[in-house]
């Protein structure tokens, strides 16, 4: 009963809203008052969203990714392995109903996948798409509440040290690779030593993009063109080799197996987790230790920002020189 006779008048007990909306208690001398009033909370009810309680979204969670991946998620370029790393997640969580997933339910989810041994930047990983997703959908409509992920920070992950052939590993290297099974391998290597360029990149060049002393390199993990000079006899070298009955347009055939083959009898000792990226690290560390400019650089290898270009400054040949001379101990 919503209104009820008390010792000390009529008291109005009601939920305008109904259950789970706000409750409001009010006495009054007359039974006559206590009616109106609870009418006029009524109407407020109608008029007023704030009066209503809040709906419940009871969509799960993977839904949610569902509606990411169509409207959103398959324009990306790693749209099946993200979509598919977002799968794993949410079935690891138990696929809970949407407005009952919340900070708490990922920190425990990453708690649980730090102790199977997942390394820090995999889970920072999955963090960014899972907070990809409610900002995505947040901006198509389709989700209305706060980001549940908005306010939590990833972990910080030690950075790992670029390691870089020497000129001599470079011509041993070169040289396990002429003399491997696979004829391809050795020029995409001096590609990439050339140019920075990642493995993949190289690997998938067209005859199209060589001409003009120039490669141009489409596809790129940023999506934008990069164009870079190269000497005459790389170019000369390529267009050589090209075999259009053996690969099509296609300059070159996989031959990443064949790189890391040539590695072990090079007797090159790698750091955990790279491969054939050490050419990459190679071309930017050389470019700096000969004076190359940091901003070209970064065009180079394709940078967002100067930030990740930076990690080659130290190798500059005066970096921070001003150290040296101005010290404490350098006047005394």
């Amino acid at each position: 009963m919503t209104i009820k006779k008390t010792d000390s008048g009529w008291l109005v007990d009601v939920q305008p809203g109904g259950r789970g909306g706000k409750r409001f208690r009010k006495s009054f001398k007359t039974q006559a008052e206590a009616k109106a009033w609870e009418a006029w909370l009524k109407t407020q009810v109608n008029q007023d969203a704030d009066w209503q309680p809040e709906r419940r979204d009871t969509r799960k969670l993977s839904e949610l990714i569902e509606l990411w991946y169509i409207h959103h998620g398959s324009g990306l370029k790693a749209a099946a392995n993200t979509y598919g790393r977002l799968k794993l997640a949410c079935a690891a969580m138990g696929n809970p109903v949407a407005d009952r997933f919340s900070v708490n339910t990922f920190a425990t989810y990453r708690t649980q996948r730090l102790e199977a041994g997942i390394a820090p930047n995999s889970v920072n990983r999955e963090h960014a798409y899972l907070r990809s997703v409610f900002n995505e959908l947040k901006r198509l409509g389709q989700w209305n509440k706060p980001n549940p992920l908005a306010e939590l920070r990833q972990f910080k992950v030690e950075e790992r040290e670029l390691s870089y052939l020497t000129k001599e590993q470079i011509k041993r290297l070169l040289a396990a690779l002429q003399d491997g099974r696979n004829r391809h391998a050795p020029l995409v290597a001096k590609i990439c030593l050339s140019t920075g360029a990642r493995w993949g990149e190289a690997e998938k060049l067209e005859a199209r993009h060589v001409r003009n002393g120039q490669i141009q390199f489409a596809g790129t993990k940023s999506g934008k063109l990069r164009i870079l000079p190269i000497s005459s006899e790389l170019e000369h070298e390529i267009q050589a080799h090209h075999n259009k009955l053996e690969t099509g347009q296609q300059l070159f055939a996989p031959c990443y197996s064949a790189f890391r083959e040539a590695v072990d009898r090079a007797e090159i000792d790698l750091q955990e987790g790279q491969l054939t990226h050490v050419l990459r690290h190679t071309f930017a560390s050389h470019f700096m230790m000969k004076g190359g400019n940091i901003l070209v650089l970064q065009r180079s290898l394709g940078h967002a920002n100067l930030t990740m270009t930076m990690r080659y400054a130290h190798l500059a040949p005066d970096h921070l020189r001003e150290v040296i001379k101005l010290n404490p101990l350098s006047g005394l």
